[in-house]
């Protein structure tokens, strides 16, 4: 039976929380099914620009402002990721009858299909996009797979158009996790590493969020080299099928549903209600340079084989057409030009410490690095032993709210002064870029990999790598 949110929405007071180009199509759907549609937002109409605007003549009631928390009354309420579920202004309209949920949240609660749902620390977006297309490779001719949830396309405004035959990857965050009910079909957990430690209250309720993915999954797809995933798979009442980034031990596989790991240089999977492994192609074909994207083949081919239970042949031809012609998500180790003999690269949507470190690992050549943005408040040693130990990275320019604490974690890390690396400080992001630029010689590579959000500068990631992009091109 489909949603019906005529049914559900029409004549009732929905409030959103948060006035995001991200929550257009949400409210358009619910001011078409006859809803009171309120928005409330920090921001005034002018800041909100487009969306802002949009908004307001679709007929929706703006609360905006500094009070816009206050005083909350309606049906519904919609929560943007963003904002903490257990925040007193929403606990006080879930008391005065107020149903506190979000788009997520009543999308994986009434999802017609299939759900396989990504989460990590690191490499989500990219793991969840191999996993749409591995799929859209394998099919059924007649199943449609819908890409969405943080990676950047909500999914609810489009549940209707779904049937039972097809099937939805989604990327969740810890943000959009902490108040979910219901499980996707298969559970994805990259890794677990400190991340948004500002917005959770520390590590435990961070690795609880992501835990949250697990609680009825059919089935799990976990990290066999992440401690806290070990952990957690121990606990998982759902068959686990784990990844690696080296051969899994068959004595342990065999108590499991399963394993996705290289060896011998191809991307294997072992089945263990089989008893045996199937070698399904070459990890040389794979296009997007690191380990860390072999790392993401293998969970991508993990999760599609729990969802399906393909026949082998069939899912090692699907996932080698898109790991031969696959190219990585915008923003993602993006080559934007070379220059001089200089090439230039836009990853963006590194906003951790480990998500840099992968990115340099990938290159060999000599790098000069831009870091720095918002701060998460997250430890950035880790950051400063990866860029010290690498033995390649010739530059590193700080930029943004997070300069001065990347600068005391480098220059506390032992090595440093023996490293020879050029240490410098451009508070201005336009003036970074140059300088990293100005340091590079042929052969080199210049790596936008900031280790941090860019909400100190940007509104979002996307948006840091587009200026990154104009900055290089102007050169």
């Amino acid at each position: 039976m489909s949603f019906d949110f005529q049914k559900m929405f029409a004549g009732k007071t929905v409030v959103l929380l948060g006035a995001g180009i991200s929550n257009m199509p949400l409210a358009k759907v619910l001011i078409e099914a006859g809803a009171h549609l309120i928005v409330r937002d920090r921001k005034e109409l002018q800041a909100l620009g487009e969306a802002g605007k949009c908004l307001r003549d679709m007929g929706a009631k703006m609360i905006l402002g500094e009070d816009y928390l206050e005083n909350i009354k309606g049906d519904f309420l919609f929560r943007s990721p963003g904002f903490r579920p257990d925040l007193p202004q929403l606990l006080q309209a879930q008391d005065r009858g107020c149903i506190i949920t979000s788009e997520m949240e009543m999308f994986l609660d009434y999802a017609p299909c299939p759900v396989v749902g990504v989460t990590g620390s690191d490499g989500k977006s990219t793991t969840t996009t191999l996993i749409s297309k591995i799929l859209e490779g394998l099919g059924p001719a007649d199943r449609r797979v819908f890409l969405g949830g943080n990676i950047g396309e909500p999914l609810l405004h489009r549940i209707n158009d779904m049937q039972p035959s097809d099937a939805v990857a989604a990327e969740l965050s810890s943000f959009q996790l902490m108040s979910i009910n219901t499980a996707p079909t298969v559970a994805v957990i990259k890794n677990v590493t400190p991340n948004h430690l500002n917005w959770h209250t520390g590590m435990d309720e961070y690795i609880e969020a992501k835990a949250k993915i697990l609680a009825g999954c059919h089935r799990a797809v976990l990290n066999y080299d992440d401690s806290v995933c070990r952990t957690l798979g121990e606990t998982c009442s759902a068959p686990v099928v784990w990844f690696s980034r080296s051969p899994i031990p068959q004595p342990f596989l065999q108590t499991q549903a399963g394993g996705v790991y290289p060896k011998d240089g191809r991307v294997t999977l072992y089945d263990s209600k089989a008893g045996r492994e199937y070698p399904l192609f070459d990890a040389d074909v794979i296009l997007l340079v690191g380990a860390h994207n072999l790392e993401n083949y293998s969970t991508a081919v993990a999760a599609v084989w729990a969802l399906t239970d393909s026949d082998p042949s069939a899912l090692a031809q699907a996932a080698e057409h898109v790991a031969k012609t696959f190219g990585g998500v915008r923003h993602r180790m993006e080559l934007v030009r070379e220059l001089g003999g200089v090439r230039y690269y836009n990853s963006s949507i590194d906003s951790s410490p480990t998500r840099t470190a992968a990115a340099i690992s990938a290159h060999t050549c000599p790098i000069r690095i831009i870091c720095g943005g918002y701060d998460k408040q997250i430890p950035f040693a880790p950051l400063a032993r990866a860029l010290i130990s690498h033995g390649n990275i010739k530059t590193v320019v700080l930029t943004g709210a997070t300069m001065e604490k990347i600068k005391a974690a480098i220059l506390e890390e032992p090595g440093f002064a023996a490293s020879g690396i050029e240490l410098l400080c451009k508070p201005d992001f336009t003036e970074a870029v140059r300088a990293a630029a100005s340091s590079a010689q042929p052969g080199d590579a210049v790596l936008l990999s900031p280790a941090c959000a860019s909400f100190d500068a940007f509104a979002n990631f996307e948006k840091r790598g587009e200026r990154f992009c104009e900055i290089v091109n102007s050169l």
